[in-house]
């Protein structure tokens, strides 16, 4: 069926051109009968119930604009066959319902009727004028309006948490099968299984390896006794685990005889005992150590093959042999992996094309029956029981991508050997050392008293609540409105009571308890994986580039022009914790520039929170004690439940008490005496010094400080102040992270006080679109700030160390930051708009920085979480996606809490606050009995 055509243009001089200061007081003359004449339809078919050329809805949505008053109509009309099989493909609910062309033909219809006489659609029109742009770009809004408008109805945020709980359901039911099926021993996962990330850095798969240092490794082998067994390439791998321990021992002496190392300072001894073939001389020196009067070694790693291959010319008369003389030697293993840890190194492959003439028999093929062979009897040596024996095959698979790096074919790159041996020193002592970022081999913590209590705590509410749930589910059942068989029509019994707050409180603990046990299982339980971090540049700054298109596509005008105005804040803390974000999961902190960059972005949270604070202050006067509470309890109330739930220090999410202490810093600042707000500054000058007075106290305040960590210490190190910012038991931590960005909140507060009296003085021309300072000062300010900008970036870059860096950075971040300010403001249009997109992230950011720590990277944030494993692009994608949700869910409760525990009214809430002191006191008294259980 052929498309109506539309009406012919109107001839060239028909009507005058409209310049957009015609639509200041509305549409042009020309289309005011046409708006007359479809709100008259508007409201004739609102009345009668029929739908209209704007479609159905009320009037109020039909008369805010095209796209949205032509949302209903088209969805109810279905799918478009414009476009063909990919149009239909759309994916709508409502696709099926009714004629799939009738509506659309009647939108062309009504854009045949609706052609405007002329129309200045290149210049950006009020809402109001949308009724006169051309077919085209009525027909582009409408594909815009109505694409967006039917995301957000069939996938709400609300729907994207419920996917979100699927999706951890069955994750969590996976792995739980996977656990049961493969086994819950990490360890054999490290031994066996993983992948190179780059070009030395070795991954195990499903757990992080830890990389020894020195100490680490005297620590955990302190009056231990390590042998090594085999050939040439069991020596070289006894020389990369020695150098864990001492890095000068050099690679000297005869090679073919043992050589032994000790350690008298932690008592560490590691032998190499040369035996090159599985034969009668191994099993003597095995055989020894299984009788009860001979010192037996802690750990035994041995292997051979090669040799055997080489000196019979690869028959296969060797490998019957060889196969003989490891089925005798096996019981004696087993004996000894009773009392020690036993492996047996598989051999590695070789790079024929470099073998020399005499090794041109040791083939892969070969190797390969070796293998198979100490696999299948060292496997079935014992019958009953799974053999205790552990198989070191994971060199292989690190030999598979470094061999051709050898230099004779045969023996491994040194980098290779460090690799294997890093991964025996993690076998052994990550259960004894338990590192943070070792979680491989590593046991699943034991509960601690107040972990239970909180676990009985949360299973208490979610119980009281589904009892709450049941209840008054069955009172709405026996109250649900009945049918009048005379009449036909619904007779309600009762009016809805309103939600009580008894039911609220549950509610929002039952929800926070589920979060609490995904939090548990992801970061504690051991049923999800773990991987370390490895950082390159374009997996940060590629997701860099992305989130910043995103945020450039979704902006909106903003509600009001002011500098910093809330949109933009939020927008700010969005965009800036997005980019923290990437920065922690890539592992960018060990590029000094984006370090430094991202150290700007930590103060520019800080120079928000004293340029917020200080204005609510000076602006409301209110210094009470709800305020107070309030603030308190939404930056500390999801720290508090971490503590409890993952048992951790509360200094360890070292940056809710920075910012925690400087509000009060703020607030004792502003409310001592004299109290000056503006109301009293605007009726006397002399105030205003008084304020800067202050200010000066306070800065002379944060110099002592910072030059005296002595004093510093003794007051954060009084009891129960302790309890808060001990950090493996000092303060140090804490006092680093303070002075790191010590000037920064006072110097948001002054930019806040210096632009709070610009603004009462109406030198600022913050309106729509205009320049914040006259032309020539918005130039020269714009110009300057760019260069500021840009020269710290390049001070950034060229710093030798972090040490270097961080000495200067709390003096020179607020250049970057006062920058930004300026060059984001001073231009009215760039002042006018912000991104929706980054706005969003921004009202969850304190959530968002928070809930990364244990549900999207793991192992305290040295790891990544594995949701997913083998497709790392697909697992940063869903536990992106569950995290997000996770993190507005906690924001909403909080928010809902804070309205029930603390009230506006002073008596109740004096009442919550003793009932709160309470709780910390018990908190306090539970922390200390459990840490002398522990010592």
């Amino acid at each position: 069926m052929a498309l109506p055509q539309p009406p012919p243009p109107p001839p060239a001089g028909a009507c005058d051109p409209v310049t957009p200061e015609h639509w200041a007081s509305g549409p042009p003359s020309q289309a005011q009968p046409l708006l007359r004449q479809e709100a008259k339809e508007e409201e004739e078919g609102e009345e009668t119930g029929v739908q209209g050329a704007w479609g159905t809805g009320t009037a109020e949505q039909r008369r805010r604009g095209w796209g949205e008053a032509a949302e209903s109509a088209a969805a109810e009309e279905g799918q478009a066959e414009v476009g063909g099989a990919a149009a239909a493909g759309s994916g709508s609910p409502a696709g099926g319902a009714g004629g799939g062309r009738g509506g659309w033909w009647r939108i062309l219809a009504w854009l045949q009727r609706q052609q405007p006489q002329c129309c200045p659609c290149a210049a950006p029109l009020p809402r109001s004028a949308a009724h006169c742009c051309h077919g085209g770009t009525k027909m582009a809004a409408l594909a815009y309006n109505l694409g967006k408008r039917e995301i957000n109805h069939y996938f709400s945020v609300r729907s994207a948490k419920v996917l979100a709980l699927v999706a951890v359901l069955l994750l969590a039911a996976c792995h739980l099968a996977s656990r049961r099926y493969r086994g819950n021993d990490s360890c054999e996962y490290l031994l066996s299984s993983g992948r190179f990330l780059g070009e030395k850095v070795w991954q195990p798969h499903s757990c992080m390896m830890h990389k020894y240092k020195i100490s680490e490794a005297k620590n955990c082998l302190v009056d231990k006794h390590i042998a090594f067994i085999g050939d040439s390439r069991i020596r070289q791998l006894f020389y990369s685990f020695v150098k864990i321990i001492n890095p000068q021992f050099k690679e000297e002496g005869n090679k073919h005889e043992n050589i032994p190392f000790e350690d008298k300072t932690a008592s560490v001894k590691v032998d190499f005992l040369w035996h090159p073939e599985v034969n009668g001389s191994m099993k003597q020196c095995i055989k020894v150590w299984t009788e009860d009067s001979i010192a037996k070694p802690h750990v035994i790693v041995a292997g051979a093959a090669t040799w055997s291959i080489k000196i019979h010319n690869g028959s296969s008369e060797a490998l019957s042999q060889y196969k003989m003389n490891i089925t005798s030697i096996a019981p004696l293993l087993e004996k000894l992996a009773k009392t020690s840890d036993v492996y047996w190194v598989l051999q590695d492959p070789v790079y024929e094309d470099l073998l020399s003439e005499n090794r041109k028999m040791i083939t892969n093929e070969k190797i390969d029956a070796y293998n198979e062979a100490a696999v299948s009897i060292l496997n079935s040596s014992t019958r009953n029981s799974k053999s205790n024996v552990k198989m070191f095959s994971v060199s292989k698979l690190i030999a598979q991508e470094t061999i051709m790096e050898s230099l004779d074919g045969l023996h491994l790159p040194e980098s290779s050997r460090e690799t294997s041996a890093m991964i025996l020193m993690n076998v052994y002592c990550n259960k004894i050392l338990k590192p943070v970022d070792g979680s491989c081999c590593q046991p699943r913590p034991p509960l601690t008293l107040i972990q239970k209590l909180a676990a009985c705590f949360f299973t208490s509410c979610i119980i009281g609540y589904l009892i709450f749930y049941i209840i008054h589910r069955n009172a709405h059942r026996k109250n649900k409105p009945c049918t009048d068989l005379e009449s036909g029509e619904e007779k309600k019994n009762i009016i809805n009571t309103p939600v009580s707050s008894l039911e609220i409180l549950l509610q929002s603990f039952c929800k926070l308890g589920l979060i609490m046990a995904y939090f548990y299982m992801c970061d504690r339980a051991n049923l999800f994986m773990k991987e370390n971090k490895f950082y390159t540049h374009s997996s940060f700054f590629i997701p860099i580039i992305y989130i910043l298109v995103l945020g450039v596509f979704y902006n909106e005008n903003t509600k009001e022009t002011k500098v910093l105005n809330r949109e933009q804040t939020d927008e700010w803390k969005g965009w800036m914790q997005l980019v923290i974000l990437i920065y922690h999961i890539s592992g960018a902190s060990t590029f000094l520039p984006v370090y430094m960059h991202i150290r700007v972005l930590v103060a520019a949270y800080l120079f928000q929170t004293g340029y917020g604070h200080f204005s609510y202050f000076w602006i409301k006067g209110d210094f009470g004690i709800h305020r107070v509470c309030q603030v308190l309890f939404r930056l500390n109330f999801l720290v508090v439940v971490l503590c409890i739930v993952m048992d951790r220090p509360y200094q360890f999410y070292y940056f809710v008490p920075l910012v925690t202490v400087w509000f009060m810093v703020i607030y004792v600042t502003l409310a001592l005496w004299p109290q000056i707000i503006q109301k009293k500054a605007n009726g006397n000058c002399f105030w205003h010094f008084g304020l800067l007075l202050k200010l000066g106290f306070l800065l002379l305040f944060i110099c002592f400080l910072a030059y005296s960590q002595g004093a510093f210490e003794k007051i954060f190190s009084l009891w129960p102040l302790s309890k808060c910012f001990e950090l493996k038991g000092n303060v140090y931590e804490w006092w680093f992270r303070w002075r790191l960005d010590r000037y920064v909140v006072f110097h948001g507060m002054l930019f806040a006080f210096i632009y709070l009296a610009l603004q009462k003085r109406q030198i600022l021309s913050e309106g729509k679109g205009e320049p914040l300072f006259s032309n020539k000062i918005s130039n020269f300010l714009l110009f300057i700030s760019v260069v500021s900008f840009l020269t710290y970036s390049i001070w950034a870059s060229s710093c030798k160390n972090k040490a270097e860096c961080n000495e200067l950075h709390p003096s020179v971040s607020v250049v970057q930051i006062l920058a930004f300010i300026l060059i984001r403001n001073i231009p009215g249009y760039a002042r006018s708009v912000y991104s929706s997109f980054f706005a969003w992230f921004g009202k969850i950011s304190l959530e968002l920085f928070i809930c990364q720590y244990h549900i999207w990277l793991a192992a305290d944030t040295r790891g990544i979480l594995v949701l997913i494993p083998g497709n790392p692009m697909l697992n940063i994608i869903v536990s992106t996606f569950i995290f997000v949700c996770v993190a507005h869910e906690i924001s909403q409760i909080t928010n809902d809490l804070a309205q029930i525990i603390i009230p506006k009214d002073n008596s109740s809430l004096l009442k919550r606050l003793a009932c709160i002191a309470a709780f910390f006191c018990g908190l306090l008294i539970l922390s200390s009995i459990q840490d002398k259980s522990k010592h």
